[in-house]
């Protein structure tokens, strides 16, 4: 007697977020459109150049540089923090849009990396530059995503998240931006 064999794919989804939350977000979001919120960071210098930002009651975000910008290198970078940033929001709007379209994921992962200038050592005696010239000056990111969808479909999902994600907006676009002495 002869057994056939079969196969079986298996898949195994990523948690999903709560699609009638998500739902009525969006409909406040609708309903209010200029409604803003408010992140808030206490960052507090700990020496050389560690330092903890304090979100919440979370943890802090600890930040540090590497030894040739004289720091321990026991942490990420302030420019690896911001890049985590903008990888965890554009997961978020990946996850929401897919959510939203009812496409259930498999994968994601982001990958980034930045150009980043500072040939003015923090404004330390380094060279003369303009503001334009300090910091990110290209972005690129690549998105391993896998769900059931078509390759298609998830490139839209992707780039629908791109345009809408808050951190990728802040790093595209100008933004007022003031500093100052705390009372």
């Amino acid at each position: 007697m002869e057994h056939a064999l079969t196969t079986e794919t298996v898949t195994t989804y990523l948690r999903p977020i709560d699609r009638e939350g998500l739902l009525k977000f969006a409909a406040s979001g609708r309903e209010n459109p200029e409604r803003r919120g408010i992140n808030k960071v206490h960052t507090v210098m700990k020496g050389q150049f560690r330092s903890w930002s304090f979100t919440g009651d979370h943890n802090p975000v600890v930040v540090d540089e590497p030894p040739h910008l004289f720091g321990e290198n026991t942490v990420p970078a302030p420019g690896e923090i911001a890049l985590s940033g903008l990888g965890g929001c554009l997961c978020v709007g990946i996850t929401a849009v897919a959510t939203y379209r009812e496409v259930r994921l498999s994968r994601l992962e982001v990958f980034l990396e930045a150009d980043i200038g500072n040939t003015a050592a923090w404004g330390a005696g380094g060279a003369e530059r303009e503001a334009k010239d300090m910091g990110f000056q290209a972005i690129r990111v690549k998105v391993l995503i896998e769900g059931d969808a078509t390759r298609e479909q998830l490139d839209d999902i992707v780039q629908h998240a791109n345009f809408h994600s808050p951190v990728a907006n802040t790093m595209r676009n100008p933004v007022a931006f003031s500093i100052g002495l705390a009372d």
